[in-house]
């Protein structure tokens, strides 16, 4: 601690305000490292026992809420510390043997990650599986597909939540391999340089779950590429709740009419009382831009970083839990406020402009041997003139198609909403029975993730 009596100064430079939620994974590590260090002969088995009993007790008053923080400890390092010294006396010392605070807070921000990114992969499997239900329950509905926020082609509303179930499902195959990288020991590292002591790392990573250890001592205190890479990861899942969103934001609209939020995710206006504002929908857009402020933060803070250790590190924390603390409840609400949306099937398809089967009648050309691209021009001239008529194209006669191509038959009239979703009958595809294998397909990805969890 900084030998300064300027509260200022202390307030500065403390972080216990924050990294006071480390207390489990500072004091699981410090357990391990008493134990290691009494099988390799630097603590006597007496000495390791009374630490480790001391180390219980201080986390039996945590768990109880009864722990005592001291304002003039600096970090929750430094209060578990000076708890044990008080617990079990001056043995407490010897902890800190072969050990410096600067492996010691890597470890501790190691195991605390690792612990959230398997809380966040579940409330993301949580989510993809309420989109999969939502599909399942709706498997019928077309709706319109859209490019450039235009009509496009009409698609089932089924596979549109199918298209943010991949998003999130890649999202977490990026936290999976986030895992892999932060799953390693950076104890025994001491301050920069490794300890002159014999101990037993591999021992320590059994214990505390860790797949491997760190083979750089240097880099192993310093590096903290792995919250800039969970960062990244949280920034991808906002941006894709952002998109989720701003899509839910349109449709419950009064122009688009396609959904109803429930009503405990909504709010009313302070004036209008007509209103239903998609306030928990407006709050996660908004709050994607935080998370990538986060990011940046990050990524600032170690950009012009000498090796090794340096004091800019300790507000990897404070950009790491605001990130955590934003991320996993905006999933956990997607999670919960999803299937209460009313789905306004018939709003959708009344709202479907018949031009959106243009692509439809071109690719009906091309099925009689038109090329593509003349196809294209057909089918672009034919929309222009039911547009200016003022005409849908389902309203045209077979004489007026002929105007525009021979090749138009009887069948052309054939050609709907349904008939369109169906033709589409390629894997990845809207068909219907694409869109069912897609969602047996999502089931039992979810359920193999579930086993292996």
């Amino acid at each position: 601690m900084l030998e300064s009596k300027s509260r200022d100064v202390q307030d500065y430079v403390g972080s216990l305000q924050f990294d006071r939620r480390l207390y489990w994974h500072d004091i699981a590590g410090s357990i391990a490292h008493a134990r290691m260090l009494a099988r390799q002969g630097v603590l006597t088995d007496d000495e390791s026992a009374l630490l480790v009993s001391g180390l219980e007790q201080v986390l039996d008053e945590f768990a109880r809420g009864a722990f005592a923080f001291d304002p003039a400890d600096e970090d929750i390092h430094m209060a578990i510390e000076a708890r044990l010294f008080k617990v079990v006396g001056e043995v407490a010392g010897k902890l800190h043997t072969a050990r410096s605070r600067n492996d010691q807070v890597a470890l501790d921000v190691r195991m605390y990650l690792r612990d959230e990114l398997d809380g966040l992969r579940s409330d993301l499997r949580g989510l993809r599986q309420v989109l999969v239900d939502i599909g399942e329950r709706h498997i019928n509905v077309v709706m319109p597909g859209y490019t450039h926020l235009q009509q496009a082609q009409p698609v089932l509303f089924a596979h549109h939540m199918l298209a943010y179930f991949e998003m999130f499902s890649r999202d977490d195959e990026r936290l999976a391999a986030c895992r892999t990288r932060v799953n390693v020991l950076p104890l025994g590292s001491g301050a920069l340089a490794g300890v002159p002591y014999p101990i037993d790392r591999t021992s320590v990573a059994r214990e505390l779950g860790f797949e491997t250890v760190s083979t750089n001592s240097m880099d192993a205190v310093s590096d903290r590429d792995f919250v800039a890479e969970f960062l990244f990861c949280c920034a991808l899942i906002m941006m894709h709740v952002s998109r989720l969103s701003e899509e839910l934001i349109l449709w419950s609209s009064a122009e688009f009419g396609f959904i109803t939020i429930g009503e405990g995710f909504t709010t009313g206006s302070s004036i209008m009382p007509q209103k239903r504002n998609p306030d928990l929908a407006e709050l996660a857009r908004g709050k994607s831009g935080r998370v990538y402020g986060d990011l940046m933060a990050m990524l600032t803070t170690l950009k012009g970083l000498p090796l090794t250790y340096n004091r800019d590190l300790q507000e990897d924390k404070v950009y790491l839990f605001d990130a955590i603390d934003t991320v996993r409840p905006t999933v956990r609400i997607y999670k919960d406020m999803l299937p209460t949306l009313q789905v306004h099937a018939d709003r959708m398809r009344d709202a479907m402009k018949d031009y959106v089967l243009a692509t439809d009648v071109a690719d009906y050309l091309v099925r009689r041997g038109l090329p593509f691209r003349s196809a294209h021009g057909v089918a672009a001239r034919l929309s222009s003139y039911a547009s200016a008529a003022g005409k849908p194209l389902r309203s045209l006669s077979l004489d007026e198609y002929r105007k525009f191509s021979p090749l138009f038959e009887p069948d052309v009239l054939d050609v709907t909403v349904d008939s369109s979703v169906a033709d589409r009958d390629v894997q990845g595809g809207t068909a219907p029975e694409r869109v069912r294998a897609a969602m047996r397909d999502a089931h039992g990805r979810l359920a193999g993730e579930a086993a292996s969890h």
